[in-house]
């Protein structure tokens, strides 16, 4: 009798897999979308920051390497530049957001809190990062008022991005998995 043959199918991590370079893709494309649509979103002026969300939704599926997770933090820096009053800060801010989610993601978190727990930090890393860089250069000195007012959008939208990310990561997991 014939052996009979199995075949493995071993998904890689990363973006050297073609299905992961389309997904962080589609997922950049998605979070345009809704960041210029975000206004209609807004509860008492604030929104969640969708290009946070979709790349740390990016992150937690495709696990890219380190460098990689930086590339995709830079790119959706450079595509939050789209509409900005503050131009050029959120390069730094969201390369530095990739890099804290992708090294997050190392930690050995339990599978339900890993969305919650990740995108929050990172999303409060990346607004904290951002208002330290407005304080020194667009509002030096900051006022104790701008500050509290600045930390509350960052500590909202950190919530925000962590309830989207983690109803996401369900589907998409099982999607990206087949």
């Amino acid at each position: 009798m014939a052996e009979k043959r199995v075949i493995n199918v071993v998904r890689q991590e990363g973006l050297k897999d073609l299905n992961n370079l389309l997904f962080v893709g589609v997922m950049m494309a998605v979070g345009v979308v809704l960041r210029l649509c975000a206004g209609f979103l807004a509860v008492a002026g604030m929104h969640p920051n969708f290009l946070i969300a979709t790349y740390c939704l990016s992150l937690l599926i495709v696990r890219p390497k380190l460098h990689e997770a930086a590339i995709i933090g830079l790119i959706s820096g450079c595509i939050s530049q789209i509409g900005t009053s503050m131009p050029w800060i959120n390069i730094l801010t969201e390369t530095v957001g990739a890099v804290v989610m992708t090294l997050l993601l190392m930690l050995p978190l339990p599978m339900l809190l890993r969305p919650i727990i990740t995108t929050f930090l990172t999303t409060l890393v990346s607004g904290f990062l951002f208002i330290g860089i407005v304080s020194c250069t667009y509002v030096s000195p900051m006022s104790a008022a701008i500050f509290g007012q600045m930390s509350m959008v960052a500590l909202v939208t950190a919530f925000l991005n962590c309830v989207i990310v983690t109803v996401l990561s369900i589907p998409v997991s099982r999607v990206m998995n087949k």
